[in-house]
């Protein structure tokens, strides 16, 4: 598996033993981004109530800070997470729509 930062989408060298344990101070190499926060979390989902999957977990205000959540587990990804780009996708369903007209 591999795993990546959400905030500069660098692959993260984590030292792999029993399982993957993430510290709650530990950050990304490349950028100082904490890895003990949501958006590192397989839980986080932005489009659910509370942005989180787990029903017990504490409502937490900062999603890119280092937290205590004991629901917490980084996220594992098969390839580099994708730039969510909302601009990007808007143009290209203007361009998908508009097309015919140039």
């Amino acid at each position: 598996m591999a795993y990546f930062c959400f905030k500069c989408r660098n692959e993260l060298e984590l030292i792999i033993t029993v399982g993957v344990k993430v510290g709650r101070l530990d950050t990304c190499a490349h950028c100082g981004a904490y890895m003990h926060c949501c958006k590192n979390c397989g839980f986080y989902d932005a489009s659910v109530h509370n942005e989180c999957l787990e029903t017990q977990a504490d409502f937490i205000r900062d999603r890119e800070t280092a937290n205590f959540c004991h629901h917490y587990f980084i996220k594992d990804r098969e390839a580099a997470p994708e730039v969510d780009d909302g601009a990007s996708r808007a143009r290209s369903r203007l361009d998908q729509l508009f097309k015919g007209l140039k």
